[in-house]
């Protein structure tokens, strides 16, 4: 939704200057999830790596890797195993498998649980690897994971209730 971009431009505005160079992962369901298609295209504003990892037939969609490669600034690219990149992420954006996009109920069980954020695989990544999730949120992310300080979808909510008091605001004003 606009607002959760809102949300995420937030958590990142005063970090726009560290922003350059940074790989961003993002894991799940890119093919149906909005607020990873709207944070995309606002990170292909910038100079960073946009890195997709699901699996084939969750990828994100063409329209928005075009969208994001005529931007021209952000650099793309796609995998299906999370452990061939999570140690080159800077930040990580992690999606449910959202059981309502499937008409396919076999094809939902079938992907559900395909990546699961665990304190096992975050040893892996970088200690500075932020990981962010719009929430809510279903098995995608082992609750033994929450007190890791890399762990910012808690601060990422409270922050998109700011923003939306402050939109609201704005609005009644």
């Amino acid at each position: 939704t606009r607002t959760k971009r809102l949300d995420n431009n937030f958590l990142n505005t005063n970090h726009n200057t560290i922003l350059s160079g940074k790989s961003i992962l993002f894991l799940g369901d890119l093919k149906h999830s909005r607020t990873v298609h709207s944070l995309a295209k606002l990170l292909g504003l910038f100079n960073v790596r946009l890195i997709y990892v699901s699996a084939a037939s969750l990828r994100m969609p063409d329209e928005i890797i075009r969208f994001v490669q005529n931007i021209g600034k952000a650099h793309q690219c796609g995998f299906s195993n999370i452990l061939d990149v999570i140690d080159q992420a800077d930040a990580l954006y992690v999606t449910r498998v959202q059981k309502e996009r499937f008409s396919d109920p076999q094809e939902y069980e079938h992907h559900k649980g395909s990546y699961v954020i665990t304190p096992e695989l975050m040893a892996k990544a970088k200690s500075t690897c932020t990981v962010l999730h719009p929430l809510p949120r279903v098995d995608e992310i082992d609750t033994r994971f929450d007190d890791d300080p890399r762990a910012a979808y808690f601060r990422q909510m409270k922050n998109g209730m700011f923003v939306r008091m402050a939109l609201l605001r704005l609005l009644c004003s």
